[in-house]
């Protein structure tokens, strides 16, 4: 079989939502995930408020729509089928000139007939600010279909600000995780490069990050590795914007803001990273902790991996304990830490003809065995 995309890599994902779809498609290219969600969506159900603003909507039909989420307006329409038939709510919005920011919530809107007049080319929520304002919000009664933030948010008073009624339709909300724990071990997995990439499906899911990061002092170091070798791969413009606004300059994103496209992109860039290296007569394809030598494929761990990267930076050439010590414990280690480490990594090479040679007085060097 050969070797898939992602095997030997880690990635980190931070969703909640449809966080097991996604660890399906990585794992389906080989991945390892490690899933730290860092964020939590609330519905609610129970808020009386949403009621009340549906049943103020179906008495005065809004004049706009802003439709802002697949997941608020599908919430929505559940909450409103549970409290009885939603053809009142459906009829008054129908009548409205429906603006969507992205896809997903024209997706939504589709399966229930209602018609998207225009969608934001780049699913951004301040395009279908300025497309309103640009039409003329001024006295236009405007339901705002809101995401997981503030309900007083910039998108709102915007468009108070252009004249517009707006009545915000508060469906979720986002809040930390009650467990801390995963998000944590993502923090640190990412701070000492562990993994090789960290998945946002949404910008506050990056924000809470930094947010869990800042609790330990790792912040600074969570964002050198952002801008090093671990990949920050958000899902579209509003996510990498976040990412920016965190110091993150290295974030990259899919060209459709969308699950699938964004795993894709994910693969696409760290399929770049795969390499090959020669010791001896062999031929060694190098993938994150996987190291294939025709054929024979073995996964290392990670301290015997950053061993071994040492080693083959090196061609052949003796490198001294000392800076392996350096290189892979950053000194924070003695030589028996090493020796152990080397004897396992001795043991995990044997079936791919590769071995590590110890030259006595002077350190270790990679060599091939056949």
């Amino acid at each position: 079989m050969g070797i898939r995309p992602l095997e030997g890599l880690t990635v980190a994902v931070t969703a909640d939502r449809r966080a097991d779809e996604q660890a399906r498609l990585l794992a389906q290219r080989g991945a390892r995930v490690l899933l730290g969600p860092t964020i939590r969506t609330l519905p609610l159900t129970g808020d009386e408020r949403i009621r009340q603003v549906t049943e103020e909507l179906v008495r005065k039909p809004p004049d706009v729509l802003v439709a802002n989420t697949g997941v608020g307006m599908r919430g929505w329409l559940a909450m409103a089928e549970s409290w009885g038939p939603t053809e009142d709510l459906l009829e008054a919005l129908s009548s409205a000139r429906i603006l969507s920011r992205g896809p997903k919530a024209s997706g939504v809107l589709a399966t229930v007939g209602l018609h998207v007049d225009w969608q934001a080319p780049s699913a951004r929520m301040d395009e279908v600010v300025s497309r309103l304002v640009d039409e003329g919000a001024a006295g236009r009664r405007v339901a705002l279909q809101l995401d997981g933030g503030d309900e007083d948010g910039s998108t709102t008073e915007r468009l108070r600000a252009a004249g517009a009624d707006v009545v915000p339709v508060p469906v979720y909300r986002w809040t930390l995780p009650d467990d801390l724990g995963p998000a944590l071990r993502v923090v640190e997995a990412a701070r000492s490069g562990r993994v090789d990439a960290v998945t946002f499906t949404a910008a506050p899911a990056l924000h809470n990050l930094f947010a869990v990061a800042e609790q330990t002092g790792a912040a600074d170091e969570l964002r050198d590795a952002f801008n090093g070798s671990v990949l920050a791969m958000c899902v579209g413009p509003v996510c990498v914007e976040a990412a920016v606004e965190r110091g993150v300059i290295k974030a990259e994103q899919p060209p459709h803001a969308r699950l699938g496209s964004m795993v894709q992109r994910l693969t696409d860039l760290l399929g770049t990273r795969r390499h090959v290296v020669r010791v001896g007569t062999l031929e060694v394809i190098v993938q994150g902790s996987m190291i294939a030598v025709e054929g024979e494929r073995v996964l290392l761990s990670e301290r015997e991996r950053l061993v071994f990267e040492t080693l083959a930076d090196r061609h052949g050439a003796v490198v001294p304990k000392r800076a392996l010590l350096a290189a892979v414990w950053s000194g924070h280690a003695n030589a028996h830490a090493l020796e152990v480490t080397v004897a396992r990594l001795r043991k995990r090479l044997e079936p791919t003809g590769l071995g590590v040679e110890t030259v006595v007085r002077r350190g270790y060097r990679l060599v091939a065995l056949r």
